[in-house]
């Protein structure tokens, strides 16, 4: 029965992500790409799932909004950059949790570690794709995208935090 709920958590997520990624965009004409609110949900993937899960839930569900939207070349880097920031969050989390339960801290520190993720990660995927100049662009726009999602998963983990016995739903 566990194993059915983590798979139900997973997927919804996994849609969650996707769905956030998609549908509400940004763009961002010099690189032709977007900013979006689904790394809010990347990181909350990290907070509420355990770290296998939270990396597939991150990168599927990611990977999936490249699909949808056209950026076939983007779906590889995507499902790794987004499931390790993920894997990443729920690592931390599940460690720092165990010493302090109420504090917003470590979702803060999970949306740093998104921010980092994002920003390094995508230059580096572009620079091999584009070259330096084109990747140095897409900084600023990643930095704001990380930044976005750590003020969203800071404000939705308040209030999921807030749902008795979340994680066992």
């Amino acid at each position: 029965m566990e194993k059915t709920k983590n798979l139900a958590r997973s997927a919804i997520f996994a849609s969650l992500v996707c769905i956030s990624t998609f549908f509400i965009q940004i763009p961002v004409p010099a690189t032709h790409g977007y900013i979006h609110p689904g790394d809010a949900l990347v990181i909350l993937c990290g907070i509420f799932l355990n770290p296998i899960s939270a990396f597939l839930a991150g990168g599927i569900g990611s990977c999936l909004a490249d699909l949808f939207g056209g950026y076939f070349i983007y779906i590889p880097a995507t499902f790794l950059i987004k499931g390790l920031i993920a894997y990443a969050c729920s690592m931390f989390f599940q460690t720092y949790k165990k010493h302090d339960t109420h504090s917003l801290i470590p979702v803060i520190i999970c949306g740093i570690i998104d921010t980092l993720f994002v920003v390094i990660g995508y230059a580096l995927f572009e620079t091999i794709l584009y070259g330096a100049k084109p990747a140095l662009l897409s900084m600023p726009p990643n930095f704001i995208q990380g930044l976005s999602g750590l003020i969203i998963s800071s404000i939705l983990y308040q209030i999921l935090s807030a749902v008795p016995d979340i994680r066992k739903l």
